[in-house]
Order: C-alpha cells, then sequence, then structure tokens
C-alpha cells in the first residue's frame, strides 16, 4: 500500500503505467533553467502528455521491431559499452577509503602547504613621469581624495576602482613595488617608487599576517586530496593488473 501512495499513477498507455516519480524524473533531468516553466499544474500537466507520447513511440516502435534493426543494435551496443566502462570505474574509485589516521599523516608531512604567506590589499596611482608623480603626492599631503586622482591621473586599469589592486602575495608584484608595499603600515601612502612600468604612488590598504591553518581547518581540503591521489592509484592499479591478463597492442 505505501509503494503504491509513493508511486501515484498519472497516465497508462497500452498496460504500462505512468507515475508522479516519472514526471519527476523527467524534470531533473531538464537544465533546471527551463524545467523551472513546468513546475506550474499547466506545465506537470504538458510533461505528463509528453510522457504519453513517447510511450506511444515506444510500444510503435517494438510493433514494428526497430529495436532489431541493425542500426539500433549497434547504437545500444555502443551505448551498453560507454556506461559499463564508466561503471566499471565507479567500482574501482568506490573502492577508495580514507581514514582519520592517513589524513593526519598527511597534514603532519606536508604542514607547509597548510601555511598562507603574508597578504597586502594596496592601490595605486601609476604615472609616466617623476614631476606628475611627486605633484599627485602633494595634492594627498593637502586632502585630495587618493580614489579621486587615481581615476584622474592613473595610466593602470585600476584606476576604475580608484586604483585597487586587490590582494597580492610578497613576490607578485615587480621587485621594487614589492618591497615598499611590504615595508608599510596600513594606511601609509609612499613617495613615488620607479619601476619599468612608470612612478607609483602606493597606498597600504591592509596587511595580513602569516597564517597557519590548523588540522581541522585543514581536514576537508586533505581529504579531498588524499582521495585524488589514492582513486588515481587505485585505477591505475587496476589498469596495470588488467595490462598483464588482456593482451594490449599499440600503434
Amino acid at each position: 500500500m505505501t509503494e503504491q501512495k509513493e508511486k501515484k499513477l498519472v497516465a497508462e498507455v497500452n498496460g504500462k503505467k505512468i507515475t508522479e516519480e516519472d514526471v519527476v524524473t523527467y524534470l531533473q533531468g531538464m537544465n533546471p533553467q527551463f524545467a523551472q516553466q513546468f513546475r506550474s499544474e499547466d506545465g506537470i500537466k504538458q510533461v505528463i502528455e509528453e510522457l504519453v507520447r513517447q510511450e506511444l513511440l515506444y510500444f510503435d516502435a517494438l510493433e514494428k521491431n526497430l529495436d532489431q534493426e541493425e542500426e539500433f543494435v549497434k547504437v545500444l551496443n555502443q551505448t551498453k559499452e560507454s556506461l559499463l566502462k564508466s561503471y566499471a570505474f565507479s567500482k574501482v574509485l568506490e573502492s577508495v577509503q580514507i581514514e582519520d589516521q592517513d589524513i593526519e599523516d598527511f597534514y603532519e608531512k606536508n604542514k607547509k602547504l597548510f601555511e598562507i604567506p603574508e597578504t597586502a590589499q594596496a592601490s595605486h596611482i601609476l604615472v609616466d613621469n617623476e614631476d606628475l608623480a611627486k605633484d599627485i603626492r602633494a595634492k594627498l599631503d593637502e586632502g585630495a581624495a587618493f580614489e579621486d586622482l587615481a581615476r584622474e591621473h592613473s595610466t593602470c586599469p585600476s584606476k576604475e576602482k580608484g586604483g585597487d589592486l586587490g590582494l597580492f602575495y610578497p613576490g607578485q608584484m615587480v621587485p621594487e613595488f614589492d618591497q615598499a608595499v611590504f615595508s608599510m603600515e596600513e594606511g601609509e601612502i609612499s613617495d613615488p617608487v620607479k619601476t619599468q612600468f612608470g612612478y607609483h604612488i602606493i597606498r597600504l590598504d591592509h596587511k595580513f599576517a602569516e597564517q597557519k591553518r590548523t588540522l581541522d581547518e585543514a581536514r576537508q581540503d586533505v581529504r579531498t586530496e588524499l582521495l585524488r591521489q589514492k582513486q588515481q592509484a587505485a585505477y591505475q592499479e587496476k589498469v596495470d593488473e588488467l595490462s598483464e591478463k588482456y593482451p594490449v597492442k599499440l600503434y
């Protein structure tokens, strides 16, 4: 009785039942945005009608023995082979298990992977000549807004964001810029800094100290990486085993 309630009948074609579950499965197979238009009462009715049409075609195909035609059998076998390969692959992967001890061992051996280096968030105004850079620096001392001067004078695309360069690590910028930024204090504005790109006036907006992620913080990432490694190893091991069993020739 329970099973009948769960699979409420919505249509029947030549004795074959179509249930609410079939409707749900059909909708789940659609692109979510496209499926949304069928989630009304009228939309569900259209889906049921489509399922009915498909069953009519199915019974007609059986009556005409289309399932025995050479082209259909060929496609069916190709599809079966592809599905079986995917299924066999999933069987190899599902045998892989990750234990808590595996996670702890990996973390202890690879602690450097979980160190987050010092980072900075800075803004800059880039110009072509030193005199203009000095003039802009003077205007900043007089109280002009950094963002306004960046939009007016900077030759860097970051001018559209008021000169904001976002977050970066040591070594990501050219050496002169890098050295200046990581020797500054938050809120400090530099004198003009010359690089191969021109003259920069830099404002250090934020500086974040080096951090080390704990085992608990890194646990899920470690599990994901270990699972990837072990699945890859299990797959290669299985392939090597099967290569000994079945002849392989490469041309």
